[in-house]
């Protein structure tokens, strides 16, 4: 038998980290409830709400499957936010506006975070999207039949690379 640790509040049991895994499965495969929090949360709302115009436009075509594909907003990854996710292809869309020319190393640790866990990256500069919207969805579309063509597995969800608060290895009492 499974067992979930209670909350702090003294409600029911937290259900599994990911919708049809139990507890014990989701912890085989590496899924961690603890990567989300609520200031990744908050952050990632916040992003959304505050993005650019070229963001939604590139958005409103990604939007509801328009590229047979279902791509989610601001997603996060680690330590990182993407700008754009096909969680079932690991295709990751990145919009790079004038600060990403000085920020060439940050740019390449984050595309080698995310290739070392089997993510695709796509990047476009701001200007491509505002002069050749067709152009740069011709590009994503190729790279998702692609993608769907070599039978690509939906990633799990991101794990924590940093070990929980206090340092160490957290010890649930009751679970068997």
């Amino acid at each position: 038998m499974i067992r979930t640790q209670p909350p702090a509040d003294g409600g029911e049991t937290s259900p599994p980290p990911e919708r049809g895994r139990s507890t014990g499965e989701a912890r085989r495969v590496g899924v961690s409830r603890f990567n989300r929090t609520r200031e990744k949360t908050e952050r990632a709302r916040r992003l959304r709400r505050d993005s650019t115009n070229v963001e939604m436009r590139l958005w409103q075509k990604l939007r509801n499957l328009q590229l047979g594909v279902d791509f989610r907003r601001q997603h996060p990854a680690g330590n990182f936010f993407l700008d754009f996710y096909a969680p079932a292809l690991r295709l990751a869309v990145e919009l790079d506006g004038g600060q990403h020319a000085e920020q060439t190393d940050a740019d390449r640790r984050r595309t080698r975070w995310l290739e070392e866990r089997g993510v695709t990256m796509m990047r476009f500069w701001n200007s491509d999207v505002s002069q050749n919207l067709s152009g740069v969805l011709e590009t994503i579309a190729a790279e998702v039949a692609a993608l769907q063509a070599s039978g690509v597995t939906p990633t799990r969800r991101w794990r924590a690379d940093l070990p929980l608060s206090g340092g160490g290895e957290k010890v649930l009492k009751g679970i068997v």
